[in-house]
């Protein structure tokens, strides 16, 4: 039983754990709004073309006058060019902002899960925060970001929050990340208790056993 115990800790202590996968040029992209995300638009003395409208399925904007304006799955200075070509048809030269907000769900072992509409420019670190942090259950070193890619493919990368050296808390967002946080490794619940559990099942099996084969 003790060399049990002793060889589960030494696993416990020695077992490396996912490395930091990160993207490499993330942050050099343009950001490309999917549907449901979102976008603010500003227009100069219009208050009716302003306000915070979601992205349709079909990549318009969820608005009566925006409806033929297409944002989605485009480099966003192209959505951008679509919206003054629009509005170019109201007055000369209009004068706006379109500012990007995609999607980003934080869920596990933080203060607050939710589902956010962010700039594009967040980084993982900064939306943790704005969920209210990692509560006292999370491993900070255990955060896994599922992305989906443009091939249709998810992919999940392990972030180490807790080292000092990683720059895993700035990398920016992309639109539909889904960040979950585990729960920290329980030594005593995630490794005694189950191996526990089948060394008393092999025991009671062999004790079965041998009342099963006396005479």
């Amino acid at each position: 039983m003790r060399t049990l115990v002793a060889l589960l800790a030494f696993m416990w202590l020695v077992l490396p754990l996912p490395a930091v996968s990160q993207e490499r040029g993330a942050s050099g992209t343009q950001p490309v709004l999917t549907p449901g995300d979102s976008v603010r638009i500003v227009v100069w003395r219009k208050p009716e073309f302003s306000g915070d409208f979601v992205v349709a399925p079909d990549g318009s904007i969820t608005h009566p006058l925006y409806r033929t304006v297409k944002v989605a799955g485009m480099p966003f200075a192209t959505a951008e060019a679509n919206l003054r070509k629009f509005l170019s048809g109201f007055e000369d030269n209009p004068q706006f902002v379109l500012e990007p907000l995609i999607r980003v769900a934080v869920s596990g072992e933080v203060t607050r899960p939710q589902v956010f509409a962010l700039r594009p420019e967040t980084t993982i670190g900064e939306v943790l925060a704005r969920a209210g942090g990692v509560n006292q259950s999370g491993a900070r070193n255990r955060v896994r970001v599922l992305r989906l890619q443009p091939n249709g493919q998810q992919e999940q990368m392990m972030l180490d929050l807790a080292n000092p050296s990683s720059n895993a808390g700035t990398l920016p967002i992309r639109s539909g990340d889904q960040i979950v946080v585990d729960r920290k490794r329980n030594f005593f619940k995630d490794f005694l208790v189950p191996a526990l559990g089948i060394i008393g099942s092999v025991a009671s099996v062999g004790l079965l056993i041998d009342r099963v084969s006396r005479p």
